[in-house]
């Protein structure tokens, strides 16, 4: 039976916890002995936690047992992308200048995770500082695509995403900036939601983009993702950007189906913005096929061009990602990679009438996007142009790919939507391919309503890359 548990989503887990027929212990024991017999080729973890995660597992059964349980999170193993800040864990963010930093305080994140009952098994690898990709000469090796550890796996939450889709963890929480939820979500076959900018607090998580950065959670199924985002999300007074609004009840939204729901096919992204493989434009428009046999409506619509997004994204991120880091950047040059120097060094070169007018132009772009919502409830495109490359290929032109073609997870990063990477299909070589849904600002409810409906309706996530 143990062996079997690493496949157990959050909602099945938390059902047979709370009614006695499974213990916490177990669960984690069985994800300590995998991550113990897979990690080491897959990379997914810089730090795992056995002995506390399992004296945490006993404290949570004694609770349960005694009628304390606490909520679906209870006794579930999960894991941090390692920049989440946690009390006396080390949280290195995967660089040299945070080597040896141990918090004093929890992320507020995973202050509410742990408040939940959740057990941390570990860290989950990231490119240094959630960058964007692979680097030779990092702290720590880049984690491995599980459905081919010779490929790569995306980034930044990269660690997370493999954990997740191995059967590693249960959940975990990663950030995205301009896609780093949703391409590792994309690549790995799992479920990633980048929600709202400002509906999940960013207090004690390192930044990177003080306008674009989100926290959000990633799993195998939308609904564990409801429950991880419904714990997380909430108004926190100490983070300027958090958005002082209600939290609706997310997995209520999931049980009305699609019949009515009106969905925007944005086409042009991938058949005339940024032509994607063949593979990913007919997992895309079998999608569309399935959405319109569960009763949705499906149109297309039109934004703005994909490279529109695309500048003024990288606009900003390059710019505040070096003041994030200006000071380090000029006097422990050496202390960071190659690929994370190179990429934060180009903010010194943008010119602040360049940044001003970046944010002046998405203004605009947040107007066209909201505008669209007039006719359509969610929007849907593809999560990834492409699936997962060899990561020899990867790791010799990254480091500026953003430059010679377009992010499609940008637009709704700029636009600070709720977007959701879910997996739709598989390429001829068995790689995952990824589609996004979004919605307006805040309205998370609906991009996980139209995921889970598309979800039970498909079989990809009765697919597994290891046994």
């Amino acid at each position: 039976m143990i062996e079997a548990l690493h496949y157990l989503s959050i909602a099945e887990a938390s059902k047979r916890i709370a009614a006695g027929e499974l213990s916490p212990v177990d669960l984690v024991r069985a994800f300590l002995d995998r991550i113990e017999a897979l990690d080491p080729s897959l990379r997914s973890f810089v730090l795992v936690r056995p002995e506390d995660a399992m004296v945490e597992a006993r404290k949570a059964e004694d609770e349960i047992v005694t009628g304390r349980w606490r909520g679906p999170l209870h006794g579930m193993p999960v894991g941090l992308k390692d920049i989440y800040e946690t009390k006396d864990v080390r949280t290195t963010a995967c660089s040299r200048l945070l080597k040896d930093h141990v918090p004093s305080e929890d992320s507020f994140a995973w202050g509410r995770l742990k408040e939940a009952g959740a057990i941390l098994l570990g860290k989950h690898e990231n490119p240094e500082f959630a960058c964007g990709g692979p680097a030779e000469d990092g702290l720590f090796p880049h984690a491995r695509n599980p459905w081919d550890t010779k490929r790569y796996a995306g980034g930044s939450s990269s660690g997370s995403g493999v954990a997740v889709a191995a059967g590693l963890c249960m959940g975990a929480m990663g950030s995205d900036t301009g896609g780093s939820i949703r391409v590792p979500a994309s690549l790995c076959g799992i479920v990633g939601l980048k929600p709202s900018y400002g509906r999940v607090s960013r207090r004690g998580v390192f930044p990177l983009s003080f306008s674009l950065d989100c926290c959000g959670p990633m799993a195998r199924t939308t609904e564990d993702c409801a429950i991880l985002l419904a714990t997380v999300a909430g108004y926190d007074s100490f983070d300027p950007s958090s958005a002082e609004l209600p939290v609706p009840d997310y997995r209520q939204a999931l049980t009305e189906g699609l019949e009515g729901l009106r969905i925007g096919f944005i086409r042009h992204f991938s058949h005339t913005d940024a032509p994607v493989s063949d593979d990913v434009n007919t997992a895309l428009d079998d999608a569309v096929e399935v959405f319109q046999g569960l009763g949705a409506k499906v149109t297309d619509v039109v934004l703005p061009p994909l490279w529109d997004f695309n500048a003024v994204l990288t606009t900003i991120i390059r710019s505040e990602g070096f003041a994030v880091h200006e000071r380090d950047l000029l006097e422990r040059p050496h202390l960071y990679t190659e690929y994370a120097r190179g990429r934060l060094m180009l903010g010194a070169f943008v010119p602040s009438a360049d940044y001003l007018q970046a944010q002046r132009v998405r203004r605009r772009l947040v107007e066209d996007y909201n505008a669209v919502f007039q006719a359509v409830d969610v929007l849907v495109c593809a999560g990834i142009l492409k699936t997962a490359g060899l990561m020899t290929t990867v790791s010799a032109a990254h480091k500026f790919v953003f430059l010679q073609e377009p992010v499609i997870t940008a637009p709704f990063s700029v636009v600070g939507a709720p977007s959701i990477s879910i997996c739709c299909g598989f390429d001829h070589k068995g790689m995952p391919i990824g589609m996004q849904i979004a919605g307006k600002p805040f309205d998370e409810a609906t991009v996980l309503r139209a995921a889970h409906g598309y979800e039970r309706a498909t079989p990809w996530r009765d697919r597994r890359p290891l046994p």
